[in-house]
C-alpha cells in the first residue's frame, strides 16, 4: 500500500514514522507547505518531500491529512476526487456541508474516509463502550495544559470533541436540549468550556474540557441501572462497578472491577485499522459520518457558548 502524508507538523510527524514503520506499507511522500520541515519529516521517515499536496496524485493510493482544520475539506476533496483513501485529522471540517460533501464524495467513489478520533482506539474506551448498554447519567472531563500549537481551534473542536465523539458512540438517540458556556482566557477562543447535553432517551451527559489546566486529566464515567463505568484515557484503565439489586443487604451487592490495560500504541492502532479497512474494505471504527456527527454537536455547543458569551459583553477584550 503507497500512501502519503500531508502536513510533516507536530501530528503529521507521528504519522509518516508510524507509515514507515509498517511491512506492508510504503510511505511515498511526506507534503508540507514548509519545505525545510518536509524534507526534515521525510529524510526521518526515508521517504521523499513535496511542498504541493497534487503532487502525491497518482503516486499515492492513501493519505493521512494533518493539514490546520481550515485546509481539511480542500485537501480531502481533491485527493478523494483522485481516488484517494482518506485518514483525515478531527475536526473533520470546519462545517457540517463540508463534512457531508466528503462523506458523499467518499461513498460515490467507494472510498474509505476515516476520521482520527483517536480516543476510540484507547483500549480503556474499547472496554467501556463494550461495558456501557443502557447509559442514563455521562460525566466527562478533559483537561490538559496550554499548548500553543493547538490554537486555530476552540477548546470544543480541539479537546471535547473526542467525548463528543465518545459519547454519540455510546448514547445513539437524537439531542433533546443543550446548555453550555465557556470562556477565552489565554487565546481569543474559548480555552475552557462545559456542556449539559439531555438526548430524547433521557441519557444526560455533562462534559468539561480545558486547555488551560495545571494538570492533564482524560476520563469518562457513565452510570447505568446496575453498573458504573469510569476509563481513564490516560492510565488507560477502568473501574468497572456492579451492583446485585436483589441482594438482600445493598452493602453486599456491590463488585468493584479494577482493569489496568498495558501500554498501547493508539495512534499505530489507528493507522492499522485504516489501511486494514482499504484492504478489507470494511466500515472504519470512525467513519465520515461518525465524524460528521461529532462536528455537528460540537458546533451546536459552540453556538450555544456564542450566545451565552454575546451577553457577557466581552467584545472589547481581545481588541
Amino acid at each position: 500500500m503507497k500512501v502519503a502524508v500531508i502536513g510533516a507538523g507536530y501530528l503529521g510527524r507521528f504519522h509518516a514514522l508510524k507509515y514507515a514503520a509498517m511491512e506492508d506499507v510504503e510511505l511515498v511522500a511526506v507534503v508540507d507547505v514548509d519545505e525545510d520541515r518536509a524534507v526534515q519529516v521525510a529524510k526521518e521517515a526515508d521517504s521523499a518531500a513535496f511542498t504541493n499536496y497534487n503532487d502525491v496524485i497518482g503516486m499515492a493510493e492513501a493519505a493521512s491529512v494533518v493539514v490546520p482544520t481550515t485546509q481539511h475539506y480542500e485537501v480531502a476533496r481533491q485527493l478523494l476526487k483522485a481516488g484517494i483513501h482518506i485518514m483525515l485529522e478531527k475536526p473533520m471540517t470546519t462545517t457540517v456541508e463540508e463534512a457531508k460533501e466528503l462523506v458523499e464524495l467518499a461513498d460515490s467513489r467507494d472510498l474509505i474516509l476515516q476520521v482520527g478520533h483517536l480516543e476510540r482506539y484507547n483500549p480503556a474506551i474499547v472496554t467501556l463502550t463494550k461495558r456501557v448498554t443502557r447509559p442514563v447519567f455521562i460525566e466527562a472531563h478533559r483537561l490538559s495544559g496550554f499548548k500553543a500549537r493547538a490554537t486555530d481551534v476552540d477548546v470544543v473542536l480541539d479537546l471535547m470533541i473526542h467525548d463528543i465523539d465518545i459519547v454519540l458512540a455510546v448514547v445513539k438517540s437524537p439531542i433533546k436540549e443543550i446548555r453550555a458556556s465557556g470562556v477565552p482566557v489565554l487565546t481569543p477562543r474559548v480555552d475552557i468550556a462545559n456542556v449539559r447535553v439531555i438526548f430524547e432517551n433521557g441519557c444526560t451527559a455533562n462534559l468539561t474540557a480545558s486547555r488551560i489546566s495545571l494538570t492533564d486529566l482524560r476520563r469518562i464515567r457513565v452510570f447505568q441501572p446496575g453498573c458504573y463505568v469510569s476509563a481513564d484515557c490516560t492510565e488507560k484503565n477502568n473501574l468497572i462497578v456492579t451492583a446485585d439489586r436483589n441482594a438482600p443487604d445493598p452493602r453486599l451487592s456491590i463488585r468493584p472491577e479494577f482493569i489496568r490495560h498495558e501500554a498501547t500504541d493508539i495512534l499505530d492502532l489507528e493507522l492499522k485499522d485504516f489501511i486494514k479497512n482499504i484492504r478489507q474494505k470494511t466500515r472504519p471504527l470512525v467513519d465520515g459520518r461518525a465524524g460528521m456527527e461529532a462536528l455537528d454537536l460540537a458546533l451546536r455547543i459552540n453556538q450555544a457558548i456564542d450566545e451565552a458569551l454575546s451577553r457577557a459583553d466581552l467584545d472589547d477584550v481581545w481588541q
